[in-house]
């Protein structure tokens, strides 16, 4: 698809430096977009600069900002209008889980943390940047969800509620903003092979839960998606050829939605127990 129609898009890609978040970062900037990256680990944000090779006079920055923080957010949007000139996109990646397990186990502080990273991450990247697009003429917001969002993934606390949120907030933002040509959408990536799926083991049963559920997983060598599956879609929705999709979220899963979520039953019983994997209280220490 790179052929420079996104040259001179000032481009904001969160938690840019690694997984997902570096792939979308690479496909806008070899089509031409002046990216910055942004993430919590600056060293991880000068590999990423230094491995991807931009095309069409793009360009890729980084800032070290935490999305929780709101300076933090507002300093990010600043410093990618001052890279490019103006805010034309806006990819909310920085995201995460935590917390595996029953909600009658939830730690309160895991739970709301991890609502905070997705759902307000999210949130103050929207308030922040929705007036340099409007600015800018217009622009495009994509939210980064989770097939979790709208599929039961069992024993995932927080991170199925997290990514839900996600997907109402691009939808009410969507409306919003129309008027002014900003568009919202969000991805919902299935099982992608990037550094925060390194924990679950390929030849245990929670990997064999997600092969089972993918139809398209006996048609790929490894049975699960790549970084670039996702920034392949991110980018069509930051360009112009997605210019009339607003308020939706599309899935980058091999199919799996059309199945059933991963069961991640076996990974957390042996440490819980059965009784408490049923409802029961915790024993006492």
């Amino acid at each position: 698809m790179a052929d420079g129609a996104l040259r001179g898009y000032g481009v904001l890609v969160t938690g840019g430096g690694t997984g997902i978040g570096r792939a979308c970062a690479e496909a806008l900037a070899v089509d031409g977009a002046v990216v910055t990256i942004c993430g919590r680990t600056e060293s991880s944000l000068t590999d990423a600069v230094d491995a991807i090779r931009p095309g069409y006079g793009g360009s890729v920055h980084h800032v070290v900002a935490d999305v929780t923080s709101e300076d933090d957010v507002r300093a990010a949007v600043a410093a990618t209008v001052a890279n490019a000139g103006s805010l034309r996109g806006v990819v909310a990646n920085a995201g995460g889980g935590g917390g595996l397990g029953p909600y009658n186990v939830q730690d309160l502080g895991q739970f709301e943390a991890v609502l905070r990273l997705n759902v307000v991450g999210t949130m103050l990247c929207v308030k922040h940047s929705v007036p340099e697009m409007v600015a800018s003429g217009g622009g495009s917001f994509v939210g980064m969800s989770s097939i979790a969002g709208h599929q039961n993934h069992l024993h995932f606390g927080a991170y199925t509620v997290a990514k839900a949120g996600i997907e109402a907030m691009m939808r009410n933002a969507a409306d919003e903003f129309g008027r002014s040509n900003v568009r919202f959408n969000a991805i919902r990536p299935g099982f992608i092979a990037t550094e925060m799926m390194e924990f679950v083991s390929r030849d245990g049963e929670v990997f064999a839960s997600y092969l089972r559920n993918t139809p398209l997983a006996p048609a790929s060598d490894t049975g699960v998606g790549e970084p670039s599956d996702v920034a392949a879609l991110a980018r069509f929705l930051i360009g112009p050829e997605s210019r009339w999709i607003t308020g939706t979220a599309i899935n980058v899963d091999g199919g799996q939605a059309l199945r059933s979520g991963p069961d991640f039953s076996s990974f957390i019983a042996a440490s819980l127990g059965d009784d408490v994997m049923a409802g029961n209280r915790p024993a006492e220490d």
